[in-house]
């Protein structure tokens, strides 16, 4: 049962979407906050982020197969450079950080904007172990398409 449980966090999507959400609304009322007077433009924040990782997620794995994530057992066919993968590299892990934002606004929450300054970094260096391991599988053609695309934010970062 603790092995389960341990597997289940250790999946990134699980503790962005799921746990830190719960925890974020756990500290705030725990700080007294009132959790129920959210602002609702934030919400926007979260469905996006979260349907951006989601979306992004099913059409890598249908344009690119492999598995869940570069460190996957079963390596990508190829480099998906279409769709929103044409514009940033990490559409994914964007999303992450866009539902953090989410929920920094949803719940004027100061234990959130911690949780995003913790993760900015983290995906980063996530990212960075990633795009070593797909040069090394795909060679010049990721090479190309990392000169072609940010990293990060289209034309920007």
């Amino acid at each position: 049962m603790l092995s389960k449980i341990s597997n289940w966090l250790q999946r990134t999507p699980n503790r962005s979407f799921i746990v830190y959400p719960l925890v974020t609304v756990g500290i705030e009322l725990a700080w007294g906050y009132s959790v129920t007077e959210f602002n609702f433009w934030g919400t926007i924040f979260l469905a996006w982020g979260y349907l951006q990782y989601k979306f992004c997620g099913r059409y890598r794995g249908k344009y690119g197969g492999g598995g869940d994530g570069v460190s996957a057992k079963i390596p990508p066919r190829q480099i998906v450079d279409t769709g929103l993968f044409k514009y940033t590299r990490n559409p994914m892990y964007l999303g992450h950080m866009i539902f953090f934002v989410g929920l920094i606004i949803t719940f004027k929450s100061w234990f959130a904007v911690i949780l995003l300054l913790v993760f900015i970094p983290w995906f980063d260096v996530r990212v960075r172990r990633d795009e070593l391991v797909l040069e090394e599988h795909f060679g010049k053609d990721y090479l190309d398409y990392k000169k072609r695309v940010r990293r990060w934010i289209p034309y920007i970062l």
